[in-house]
């Protein structure tokens, strides 16, 4: 069973899920905008939202617009914290190199993704414990697959 959060909105359109089982509920752009190859720009949405203490909302890209038109948001995921009373705003980014993209008032941008956040205390330490990955970063388990079991 999925937990059900109630969340206080003001908004013209409230961000819907379009399937049952949906991680995300799709925010719709609430003004119109051409987006010239390259070019960002901040999308209003018209929604605010009063998350309850614990939770924070993330804003992220929709997987047909990078796919089908290269549209993806700068900053994903965009953080809402609980806090944050304003409108949520998306800042999208055409990587497409040749052709423009016009989002149209009411056009599907962007999803909204509702999570519990734990608050974490850190505790300074001289040393961290071991760990298999250790110091590995950026490219360490190496991005061939080939002759591994």
């Amino acid at each position: 069973m999925t937990d059900i959060v109630d969340v206080p909105i003001v908004a013209s359109e409230a961000p819907a899920y379009a399937h049952p089982g949906d991680a995300g509920a799709d925010l719709v752009a609430s003004e119109s905008v051409l987006l010239e190859p390259g070019e960002r720009a901040l999308v209003g949405t018209g929604v605010r939202i009063a998350l309850p203490e614990g939770y924070a909302a993330f804003v992220v890209p929709r997987s047909g617009l990078a796919a089908k038109h290269g549209i993806t948001i700068v900053n994903a995921p965009g953080t809402i914290d609980a806090g944050y009373r304003g409108e949520i705003k998306v800042a999208l980014l055409n990587t497409d190199a040749r052709e423009a993209y016009q989002i149209t008032a009411g056009d599907r941008i962007a999803q909204l993704i509702l999570m519990p956040v734990p608050r974490a205390r850190f505790i300074p330490v001289d040393e961290l414990p071991e760990s298999v990955r250790g110091v590995g970063g950026f490219g360490s388990t190496g991005y061939e697959t080939r002759g591994v079991a």
